[in-house]
């Protein structure tokens, strides 16, 4: 995993909106984990699925304790990749006609007895967490669009389009999240070949065998073609992202050295993410 994500700060202060964007810029988000589990699901989630994007939202709701502990979890995180925190703050004016319009309770509202406390209590609850923040935005004043482009800003990132490659097997079922999905169980099968099972389509072995069979290259440059006419119509459409599902019978082989492929041949003029979703599975 190359990127984490910690999206916190005060509640009403755009927590939800901040993790919306970073979704639409192709980041893996969870919301409201309790700070203790976040060690063990990253660890999972880095160990069986190529994720290189994580952003997870954290609020008041984890236990004092927890918060206190915060840079344990921290240093705990920094070995699956890159940790920053994105630390959300508002005036309390603000905060408090925001709650007001939307008539949601602060999550502190069953242990203090008035809106202005809940806040105060919360600044202080969330001072181990602020203390390690990398990026720090006061939305008082900021819309979501605004919000939008701070963080595109301080993250490095831009508004271009992210295409996203996944591999699946079609005996784990269809991925409901892809734009476009290609199927390659025509293709000859390394499976069958028993020196071969154990390795996927990012070992060299497996990629010799696809290479040697002209049906493999021509179905690339089919696929690719179709990719590099088309992916400037979408971009220019305003789109954030476009996920390209590439499926076989495991999604261990065939569909994962098609999308190692597109990534080595997109990748020079667009932002590629690249996820295995069978890798729990593989031998």
């Amino acid at each position: 995993m190359k990127r984490i994500l910690i999206v916190t700060g005060q509640s009403g202060s755009g927590k939800s909106s901040a993790l919306q964007v970073l979704e639409d810029l192709g980041y893996y988000c969870i919301d409201n984990l309790p700070l203790a589990l976040l060690p063990e699901i990253v660890a999972k989630l880095d160990s069986e699925n190529n994720l290189e994007q994580l952003a997870l939202g954290v609020d008041v709701r984890s236990t004092r304790a927890d918060l206190q502990e915060f840079d344990l979890v921290f240093e705990q995180l920094q070995k699956h990749g890159s940790v920053d925190v994105i630390f959300l703050t508002t005036q309390d004016q603000q905060l408090i006609a925001r709650f007001s319009s939307s008539r949601r309770p602060h999550p502190l509202s069953n242990r203090f007895n008035s809106l202005t406390e809940c806040i105060e209590q919360e600044k202080t609850l969330l001072i181990p967490i602020q203390f390690r923040a990398t990026i720090q935005i006061d939305t008082t004043d900021k819309s979501v669009h605004d919000l939008k482009h701070m963080l595109l800003s301080r993250l490095g990132q831009t508004d271009n389009l992210i295409v996203i490659l996944q591999s699946f097997g079609y005996k784990h079922g269809i991925p409901l999240d892809a734009d476009y999905i290609f199927d390659m169980r025509h293709l000859p099968n390394p499976h069958w070949e028993l020196e071969l099972r154990k390795y996927s389509g990012l070992d060299e072995p497996v990629q010799n065998f696809l290479e040697a069979s002209s049906q493999t290259i021509e179905m690339f440059q089919d696929v690719y073609k179709f990719l590099e006419k088309w992916l400037p119509a979408f971009a220019e459409g305003h789109r954030h992202y476009i996920t390209i599902s590439i499926g076989c019978t495991g999604g261990q082989h065939r569909s994962v050295y098609i999308v190692d492929r597109l990534k080595k041949a997109l990748e020079a003029k667009w932002s590629i993410q690249v996820l295995h979703r069978e890798m729990k599975h593989w031998s």
